[in-house]
């Protein structure tokens, strides 16, 4: 199956209690891709693990989101707020790739969580670092870190 060249625009909706199994599932796939570029291997079940998820169940200022397109998983995106808020992880399906799902997502979570804003990637990955220079949609300042990692700061308060 091919990837649509315009996706119907997400629907982008904060987690609730009955999307964390959702979640766990798309964790895997995000995993997976992510191995690439990490070398993290499954365990001895063929499983990925990501401590943090059951955290964007219970701690305030960690919230986790579920991408859908025409009402089908389309991907996630788990937001944690401290001194900036910081975009933890975000995936979107391969489906939905360059269909613009992505570009809707960001604009969404950056209108709903007003701040500074801190986003990061691996050195590995620089598709994701072209992503994000496309996606932000207001002046950033970037830096590289001596491991590599590639961090955007913005902020969306208004003047």
């Amino acid at each position: 199956m091919t990837a649509p060249r315009s996706a119907s625009a997400p629907t982008v909706l904060q987690a609730r209690e009955e999307d964390f199994d959702l979640l766990a599932r798309l964790l895997q796939l995000y995993l997976h891709d992510f191995s690439e570029h990490t070398g993290w291997d499954v365990d001895e079940h063929g499983l990925f693990h990501y401590a943090w998820l059951d955290a964007y169940r219970h701690e305030a200022g960690r919230h986790a989101y579920v991408f859908r397109v025409e009402g089908r998983p389309a991907g996630f995106a788990l937001v944690r707020e401290a001194e900036r808020i910081h975009m933890a992880e975000f995936f979107v399906l391969r489906r939905y790739r360059r269909a613009g799902v992505g570009f809707s997502a960001t604009r969404h979570l950056l209108e709903a969580h007003v701040g500074p804003w801190s986003i990061t990637q691996l050195a590995t990955n620089p598709e994701a670092t072209s992503f994000w220079h496309r996606a932000i949609p207001v002046p950033f300042e970037e830096t590289v870190q001596a491991d590599g990692t590639v961090e955007q700061r913005f902020s969306t308060e208004h003047p």
